[in-house]
């Protein structure tokens, strides 16, 4: 009975504290993360490492913090971003989007912008079926509440997210 309480509250020490399961919900990920995916969230690593661009974040909607979306980082405090016919631009350079295939990019465009201190701008994978900060603006760090790194569901996407 002893070894079932302690491992019941090592558990729920580390899905309260530190990973917290998630299913992706919709298609604005694919196809890094699939709808109905789980992953598992770090809600802890942001406390020992910044938020770098390429991270896949998971963050209180600003529109309606009871939400919550995932999307990939992008830009950090003050990168200038700009989208020109779909390819995104950050201080001039182009992004390298491997994880973006021709078939989900779109055309659109968005005149340049300078991520405020504190916020990140965060797009989708699939471009074409996302909303994130083109539509809604970068997002605070105070939003944003964990690191997607682990996928558990379906097995055939078990591992690490990237």
């Amino acid at each position: 009975m002893r070894d079932l309480v302690i491992s019941v509250a090592i558990s729920a020490f580390i899905i309260i504290f530190i990973y917290q399961p998630v299913k992706v919900e919709g298609t604005s990920m694919m196809p890094s993360l699939d709808d109905q995916e789980r992953i598992f969230v770090n809600k802890f690593v942001y406390r020992l490492e910044p938020i770098e661009r390429g991270d896949i974040v998971v963050f209180r909607y600003p529109r309606d913090p009871s939400k919550s979306y995932i999307k990939r980082v992008v830009g950090t405090e003050g990168d200038r971003i700009r989208i020109e016919g779909g390819q995104v631009y950050v201080n001039d350079e182009p992004l390298d989007e491997r994880y973006v295939p021709p078939a989900y990019t779109d055309a659109r465009s968005l005149p340049e912008i300078v991520v405020p201190p504190h916020c990140y701008f965060v797009l989708g994978d699939h471009r074409s079926m996302s909303s994130d900060s083109r539509e809604f603006g970068p997002v605070n760090e105070s939003y944003i509440y964990g690191k997607a790194v682990f996928g558990y569901w379906p097995m055939d996407k078990l591992g690490r997210v990237r």
